[in-house]
């Protein structure tokens, strides 16, 4: 069945509905670029983790309404294997208060750190 026609098919809230993984890289010169690699041209910047995430994910609702609209395949999220996405992890006291420091640095939650410090080191 072609894409393009399961478009019609589908509104546009399932499709906004959608989570779709996104990427951080750290700039030297300061901020983060993020895009989303299933969308392709879907990216964004931003200062801080806070502000790369609310950007990102205006661009990621623009660009599937975008398509959407003009009946463009909207491509679904990669998920070659199932996870769940999360993960139970026993770590020092002392990191714990260190990570969430530079979270609320941030303005981000503990998750959303510690989830932009992970995709730094893969």
């Amino acid at each position: 069945m072609n894409q393009k026609i399961e478009v019609k098919n589908k509104s546009l809230e399932y499709y906004l509905s959608l989570r779709y993984a996104i990427s951080f890289y750290p700039d030297p010169e300061g901020g983060y670029t993020v895009l989303i690699k299933d969308l392709p041209g879907c990216m964004s910047v931003g200062e801080t983790v806070s502000e790369a995430m609310e950007n990102i994910e205006e661009a990621r609702e623009l660009w599937i309404e975008t398509a959407y609209e003009c009946g463009h395949e909207i491509p679904l999220p990669a998920t070659e294997v199932e996870y769940s996405g999360s993960l139970s992890l026993q770590i020092p006291k002392s990191l714990h208060f260190s990570l969430a420091e530079k979270a609320e640095r941030e303005g981000v939650s503990l998750d959303q750190y510690i989830l932009v410090v992970l995709s730094k080191a893969g």
